[in-house]
């Protein structure tokens, strides 16, 4: 659980925004930013973001739903949505974990998500759903 990274207060309401600023996002972080972790899966060794997670109403549209594209893959269980201007993927409705929805530190406000050092690579290659 991280309540500061670098410089900067997570905030209990902390903003996310997609690069070009279409998307705006309302995150509740009473605990700061928790389960800060990397996946190997197709995606996000693709993405390459840092995500945390929050439960499902953890995550409210401030601005431009209207850009906000979903994409599904395989099982079609999780949930990926990016900005449709810039490209950025903002925040994914888990397939291993349905009540979350992971999202991208980078996006927060003011975090540099290689602030938090080191973090965990969970093994998406082999998830427990496609066993």
């Amino acid at each position: 659980m991280f309540k500061e990274v670098g410089n900067t207060t997570i905030k209990t309401h902390h903003i996310a925004k997609c690069h070009c600023g279409s998307i705006e996002l309302e995150l509740h972080l009473p605990n700061g930013i928790e389960k800060p972790r990397r996946c190997d899966c197709s995606i996000c060794r693709r993405k390459g973001a840092i995500v945390a997670s929050v439960k499902l109403d953890g995550i409210r549209v401030v601005k431009g739903q209207e850009f906000i594209k979903l994409y599904q893959f395989n099982t079609l269980e999780a949930k990926h949505y990016f900005c449709s201007n810039c490209g950025i993927y903002t925040h994914h409705q888990r397939r291993s974990e349905p009540t979350e929805y992971g999202f991208n530190v980078g996006c927060l406000q003011g975090v540099n998500p290689f602030d938090l050092g080191d973090v965990v690579t969970n093994d998406g290659v082999n998830h427990p759903a496609d066993r």
